[in-house]
This record gives C-alpha cells, sequence and structure tokens, in this order.
C-alpha cells in the first residue's frame, strides 16, 4: 500500500488521554458506568464508532459517484460493542445501521451496502476478526 495519510495518535490507557500528532484530537478517556467507569470521558469504542461511520459513509459516496446515485440523506451509525470472548479476553462486534432514503428501498439499497462493505477500509480491516452485522433501516 502506498500511504496518502497516516494518523498518529497517542494514548496512556482508558483512563488517561488520547492525543493526535497535530493536536486535532485531544480527550480525556474513561471506562464507560456498564464496564465499572464513572463515565467521565470517551472510549476506544466509541472512536471506533465514530471513525467507522465516517469511512463507510466517505466509502458510500464514493460507489454513489461512479454509480451516479443519489445518497445525500444517507446517515450511517455504527455501534461498537466489547465483551468477554471465548478465551477469556475481550472482543469487539459492530453493528452497522444505514438510514437510506425511498429510492434505495429493497434489493438496490442491500446492493449499495454490501458493495459499500466490500470498499470501505475499515470494513476490510475488520472482515475475518470481527463480526459485522449490515442492518438498513
Amino acid at each position: 500500500m502506498d500511504a496518502l495519510y497516516t494518523a498518529v495518535a497517542t494514548a496512556n490507557g482508558r483512563e488517561g488521554r488520547a492525543v493526535s500528532s497535530d493536536g486535532q484530537l485531544d480527550l480525556p478517556l474513561g471506562f464507560p458506568v456498564s464496564m465499572g467507569g464513572n463515565g467521565q470521558g470517551t472510549n476506544p469504542e466509541q472512536l471506533f464508532a465514530a471513525g467507522y461511520a465516517a469511512c463507510f459513509a466517505s466509502a458510500m459516496g464514493a460507489i454513489a459517484r461512479q454509480e451516479k446515485i443519489d445518497v445525500s440523506d444517507v446517515s450511517v451509525t455504527a455501534e461498537v460493542s466489547i465483551g468477554k470472548d471465548t478465551d477469556g479476553g475481550f472482543g469487539l462486534s459492530v453493528v452497522m445501521r444505514a438510514e437510506l432514503p425511498a429510492h434505495l428501498e429493497g434489493e438496490a439499497g442491500r446492493e449499495l451496502l454490501e458493495r459499500t462493505h466490500a470498499y470501505c477500509p475499515y470494513s476490510k480491516a475488520t472482515r475475518g476478526n470481527i463480526p459485522v452485522e449490515l442492518v438498513i433501516e
């Protein structure tokens, strides 16, 4: 791969800070209440969800431009869950929810979602590693 951009961020744990090298991202981190934390600060799952949703929506836009499909009213939400996995560690799962306009109902919307999932860099990175469910709303 020939890198077009490299993001650099440093963090010091789930109850510390995450800071990007250019200073655009500087966030306190904290465990969510459901994991025993006080909920003060964001967490890695929220950051991953935001990045994945943004990337997926942009990937859909790229495919739509090629196919001359209007996706101006599309909204993508990523739900990233963390939980215990079978080896006693932790694992992630993702549900990608796409709100599609009426002209993309049915098979046209499903095909666009599947093509987006095949094209999106985040989807490529997760493929075979964590379960990703695609949902049309």
